[in-house]
């Protein structure tokens, strides 16, 4: 598999990394057993993925733990990425004393004495200024050795000028999508300060699979979906048939928008199964076209109102 520099690191990643947060979630999409999880985790490792990327509230600390399982032996082979500021339970916990007990579980139940990265997960707006305590604490972790770099996961431009601008962040976690792409605008941001970026929700939760439409009904966290933001999402993804027209799938597409960009350096879908493994793993090396990557942002800037009026997440 292609490989990226992540950032100014010393670190290179896959261009199409694990994203684990359906590894072993017995409450969604059907649940997963512990005998696929390590299958397809050990699959990915042998076809060249190196980046894993997970956080204890994903399948309530069983991602971590079945990650730590299935990796054994290949600790050195591959990046490992956690998060810190949700609990188990789902509860938001962004102080300091939490980060250390969160740090120390995390490396527990992934087998390892070091992360090669941790995040601070989604947090408010005041915990990515780098006068927030929690940064100085990151730090600390890291010149302890149990961190290698450390940085945040975020959604929205604003949140990335914020972090770049009042701290040290060496790596982000951005949500960025064909239908989400605020973050864009902040890439500027991104190049003068050599931060590696890694892509979170790639896929727009599976509506860039063409698998949804107007009619889908969701459950879990995607309930929270109005019936209108469902169908004006299946029209904008009607929109984009054109992207199909060569013969590659949606999915493969929408993956290869984002690994046109020189700023991103990991795309994270997410995955349950291995057909799903066999379709993220097929954009390794993809780029779109510059015109079709053009149109693409022309879309967002239009349906956006260029970035003032975003779909609803």
């Amino acid at each position: 598999m292609h490989r990226r520099r992540l950032g100014k690191t010393d670190l290179e990643v896959s261009e199409i990394g694990f994203g684990a947060w359906q590894l072993g979630n017995d409450d969604q999409w059907g649940g997963m057993s512990t005998e696929t999880a390590h299958q397809l985790v050990r699959t990915a490792l042998d076809r060249g993925c190196n980046l894993f990327d997970t956080a204890p509230n994903y399948a309530k600390t069983r991602s971590e733990s079945l990650l730590g399982e299935s990796l054994t032996g290949h600790r050195q082979d591959v990046v490992l990425v956690s998060k810190f500021g949700h609990r188990p339970d789902g509860e938001p916990d962004y102080s300091v004393d939490h980060f250390w007990r969160s740090l120390h579980d995390s490396l527990t139940r992934l087998q390892t004495d070091y992360l090669d990265v941790v995040l601070i997960h989604s947090p408010p707006l005041h915990h990515l200024n780098g006068r927030d305590p929690i940064w100085a604490a990151m730090k600390e972790a890291q010149q302890q050795g149990k961190v290698r770099h450390y940085g945040a996961s975020i959604d929205y431009a604003c949140q990335v000028r914020e972090v770049l601008d009042t701290t040290d962040a060496q790596v982000l976690e951005l949500l960025f999508n064909v239908l989400h792409q605020d973050v864009r605008l902040a890439f500027d941001r991104v190049r003068d300060n050599d931060v590696g970026v890694i892509t979170k929700v790639p896929l727009d939760s599976g509506w860039l699979t063409g698998k949804y439409n107007a009619r889908s009904v969701f459950e879990g966290v995607r309930a929270r979906w109005s019936r209108a933001d469902i169908e004006r999402r299946a029209e904008l993804v009607e929109q984009l048939n054109w992207l199909t027209d060569g013969g590659r799938p949606l999915a493969e597409q929408a993956l290869a928008y984002l690994l046109s960009y020189d700023e991103v350096s990991c795309v994270i879908p997410g995955l349950r199964s291995m057909a799903q493994l066999d379709t993220n793993f097929a954009a390794d090396g993809r780029r779109l076209d510059p015109a079709d990557r053009q149109q693409l942002e022309a879309f967002w800037d239009g349906f956006t109102d260029e970035g003032r009026q975003l779909l609803p997440w």
